[in-house]
């Protein structure tokens, strides 16, 4: 399985000896040429992001600059990180890194990606308690790079010890999102709860069909094997499979992997049921998105469109990157059986 976010040229498509945009930094170009064709449709996205950072530039600068009283301590950046947003003054400098993260999330790019994925993880580190929310964000973004472990880990932790009630999110000694290489394959009763962030049930579901697809085509790799030379064969399951499953040796050396895929299938079943229970309107978005990925973002109640359509508009670009994986929950939707057939990339 091969995901289809990269960097390319949008005026041919090419992604080898591209030249970046001296703007935004996040796209790229083969020719001077076709950067210059392709400006009308970049230009307003482009000087969004230079527009964004400027301003984020212009909060930090403000934020380092401003003397210390009796109710705040100066420098931040060093003295009181993990505990932004709690401090009134350092607010109008995250609500400017949120902004240069909405910007650079108009760019499909492998790069503009990455990019929003750093400045979520250093809000998270200025702000442990994530005031704004930008967590839920993390694990589509994290799919999208192929960083699959990295997803499972981050929903893991908050799912674990994020939601211990003695956490004291305000001892910055303790542990912070590091939960590391988490079984993937483990099952998945602690996130079935129709309560769980819905970013974060859509994202395990994807990550479960992820594994899944994968770990069908090495079976179906290991079925053409008797008939293949070992080198192509080798080759082939290089391109076929996820680095969770390349990286499990028992997985990698076994030749039949029928329990493994009954597991997943089991699971992916389970997690699509605990999508619906969390909210009903996501999965029909999903296959029909339409107005919803363009819909304005408001204030929400669990369970209700306007929270379907900010995790959709969240996620949306990690399952349509994922040949295969929306098919499945077409299928699931229509009640069809998912063991059915040979699954390859």
């Amino acid at each position: 399985m091969t995901l289809s976010l990269v960097s390319r040229c949008p005026a041919c498509s090419k992604t080898d000896k591209l030249l970046r945009c001296q703007g935004c930094k996040v796209m790229f170009y083969c020719s001077k040429e076709h950067q210059a064709s392709d400006r009308p449709a970049h230009k307003r996205a482009c000087n969004a992001i230079k527009k964004a950072e400027a301003k984020c530039a212009e909060e930090e600068t403000k934020l380092r600059n401003t003397p210390g009283d009796w109710t705040f301590q100066a420098n931040p950046f060093e003295n009181s990180v993990g505990h932004f947003w709690g401090i009134l003054e350092t607010r109008d400098y995250m609500r400017a890194r949120y902004g240069v993260v909405e910007s650079l999330l108009k760019i499909k790019t492998t790069e503009a990606v990455k990019a929003t994925l750093d400045h979520i993880l250093d809000m998270l580190r200025l702000c442990r308690g994530d005031n704004m929310g930008v967590r839920s964000l993390a694990p589509a973004l994290y799919l999208r790079l192929g960083q699959d472990q990295g997803a499972y880990d981050f929903v893991k932790w908050w799912q674990t010890t994020g939601q211990e009630s003695n956490y004291n999110w305000g001892d910055t000694d303790l542990p912070y999102l590091d939960t590391k290489d988490a079984d993937a394959f483990e099952g998945v009763e602690y996130l079935a709860s129709a309560y769980l962030d819905l970013s974060y049930t859509a994202a395990i579901t994807l990550l479960k069909i992820r594994l899944l697809l994968d770990v069908k085509a090495l079976q179906n790799s290991t079925l053409i094997g008797q008939k293949v030379p070992q080198e192509l064969l080798d080759k082939i399951r290089e391109q076929l499979v996820s680095t969770i499953v390349a990286n499990n040796k028992e997985i990698m050396d076994s030749d039949d992997q029928s329990l493994l895929i009954k597991k997943l299938e089991a699971q992916v079943k389970q997690m699509h049921v605990s999508v619906r229970k969390g909210n009903k309107y996501f999965w029909p978005a999903l296959l029909n998105p339409g107005r919803h990925l363009t819909a304005p973002l408001s204030a929400y109640s669990h369970g209700t469109v306007p929270h379907m359509q900010i995790s959709l508009q969240q996620s949306y670009d990690s399952w349509t990157e994922t040949p295969g994986a929306i098919d499945v929950i077409r299928k699931l939707e229509k009640g069809e059986d998912i063991s059915v057939g040979k699954a390859g990339p």
